[in-house]
């Protein structure tokens, strides 16, 4: 029999992650959303591709809530989406009235399910859903590292030339203009791209990740990314469903690990059937572990801004 994965919301994001699910097989998927009948139709859009796609995983769409019973994994998109000239942090006050009502619903009706967290500002967000449901830390987690690490390895591709498939990349931090890119922990084939690149090229591949949803934005006006975030969900869950223990950078809750505590942040972890199963500590040089103290400082005041609405 297999697993069951709720989407919350049927935007780009969500019906992409819907769609992407169902091709692989990997379970059966709801998708929910608060407008009456979106979620249907996009669900039953999805549905009638299985001939032509050749998938069997069930996939029905809803807006009562109370269907998201019994999930392995919920995924949480539901969210305003950034314009153009926002910021990840302007959402804080309208996302968390939403996230603060959908937490309570997963807590009622999905109580031991697994949460992936993906409406922004991601990092107080995904603190927020822990909150409410009083999950434990292993099943709570944010999508964010997994994305910003993908834009990386795509702009070291494009610099070297090389296929993308030959570049390991790894970002940490929160995920906004504060997310901590490590080219020392970058490589292609095992080589260094501090060895094949300069300070000057890699310092705009750097900046050029931290801007990577706002250029797109930029580009679209009326649209945020959707593709490369999904594909991000996709893996998540892949790695969860499978119990693959992929080690993949997600935004977990931090309990001392790189001297930081009390709060989400995007660090390389094991993930499997059981969520996120361990933290791994990377040795960092001085100056990474001084952008990571920044990086969480911001977090902490974006979470203190949150308590005061």
């Amino acid at each position: 029999m297999r697993k069951k994965i709720s989407i919350l919301g049927a935007g780009k994001v969500g019906a992409t992650t819907a769609q992407r699910l169902a091709y692989a097989e990997m379970c059966d998927i709801l998708l929910w959303d608060r407008t009456e009948g979106m979620a249907k139709g996009m669900a039953l859009d999805i549905k009638e591709s299985s001939p032509l796609e050749g998938f069997d995983s069930e996939i029905e769409g809803t807006s009562d809530i109370k269907e998201i019973k019994n999930s392995e994994i919920i995924i949480m998109t539901a969210g305003a989406p950034r314009k153009e000239g926002q910021s990840r942090d302007d959402l804080l006050k309208t996302n968390a009235a939403i996230v603060k009502d959908l937490s309570m619903q997963i807590k009622r009706y999905s109580p031991d399910s697994k949460l992936i967290v993906l409406t922004n500002p991601l990092d107080a967000m995904v603190y927020l859903a822990k909150q409410v449901t009083g999950f434990p830390r292993e099943r709570v987690m944010g999508m964010a590292g997994i994305l910003d690490s993908a834009r990386f390895r795509s702009f070291i591709s494009d610099a070297l030339k090389v296929s993308v498939e030959s570049v390991n990349g790894m970002v940490l931090g929160g995920h906004g203009d504060f997310m901590v890119p490590l080219p020392k922990h970058s490589s292609v084939n095992g080589i260094p791209i501090t060895s094949l690149l300069s300070s000057d090229e890699i310092n705009k591949i750097v900046q050029r990740t931290r801007d990577g949803g706002a250029e797109i934005i930029n580009l679209e006006k009326k649209s945020s990314a959707y593709y490369a975030p999904a594909s991000s969900l996709v893996l998540m869950a892949e790695s969860i469903l499978k119990d693959k223990k992929m080690v993949l950078p997600c935004a977990s809750y931090l309990n001392g690990e790189y001297g930081i505590k009390g709060i989400f942040m995007g660090v390389p972890v094991v993930l499997g059937e059981k969520g996120i199963e361990k933290v791994i500590e990377l040795e960092l040089t001085k100056h990474e572990s001084d952008q990571l103290k920044e990086s969480s400082a911001k977090v902490h005041a974006l979470i203190n801004r949150l308590k005061e609405l």
